[in-house]
């Protein structure tokens, strides 16, 4: 890798460590892209070389600067990916929009991701449209738990997990809607946190 200009290392991590402290959330290799002299391409280079002198942790996805490091030393890196059908099934596609760092003080360690809720089919169990949902990744559920199912055809949905014998059923928290009965399904997590906007 050709030697990086000394100059423009610390520009992105002063950047990030500015952004960091009024979002609270990492910025984009677009986002510093688009507030720094160089181009897309070049920042993951930059954030590549300064992972490797120890500038920052990099890993391909989240930055830590040194500054954030001393004063959040043990977080977990989770990835918002878009949004989950609380009502009739949709096709998503899942993109990660950003990257938020979560206490593991508060929220234990794991795999992780966040979805925005949308529809109204899980307002019984305190989920409601637009509130982002914490998913702890895994292909097992017990009766009971809030999943993250994929239907094959159909899409993914947000569920309560229930099973009689050798049938699944994903029930609705809203009388407004029904089970669905299947002979199996995907489980891609369990949801752990409900975040809440207080207006």
């Amino acid at each position: 890798m050709r030697q990086k200009n000394p100059k423009y290392m610390k520009e992105i991590e002063a950047f990030v460590d500015d952004f960091y402290s009024k979002h609270h959330k990492t910025p984009s290799c677009r986002e510093i892209a688009e507030n720094t002299t160089l181009q897309r391409s070049a920042v993951q280079k930059y954030l590549t070389a300064m992972n490797d002198q120890g500038m920052i942790k990099y890993d391909g996805k989240m930055i830590r600067t040194r500054r954030m490091q001393s004063y959040a030393p043990d977080t977990t890196s989770v990835g918002v990916i878009g949004t989950i059908a609380c009502g009739p099934l949709s096709m998503e596609e899942e993109a990660v929009e950003q990257y938020v760092d979560l206490p593991t003080s508060l929220f234990g360690s794991g795999d992780f991701f966040i979805l925005h809720a949308s529809g109204d089919s899980m307002t019984g169990a305190g989920i409601d449209n637009g509130d982002l949902v914490l998913i702890r990744k895994q292909e097992e559920a017990h009766n009971g738990d809030i999943v993250v199912a994929y239907i094959e055809g159909e899409g993914n949905t947000l569920k309560r997990f229930k099973r009689y014998g050798r049938t699944v059923f994903l029930h609705p928290e809203n009388p407004k809607y029904t089970d669905i009965p299947l002979k199996n399904c995907k489980i891609q997590g369990v949801a752990v946190w409900i975040f809440k906007q207080v207006s």
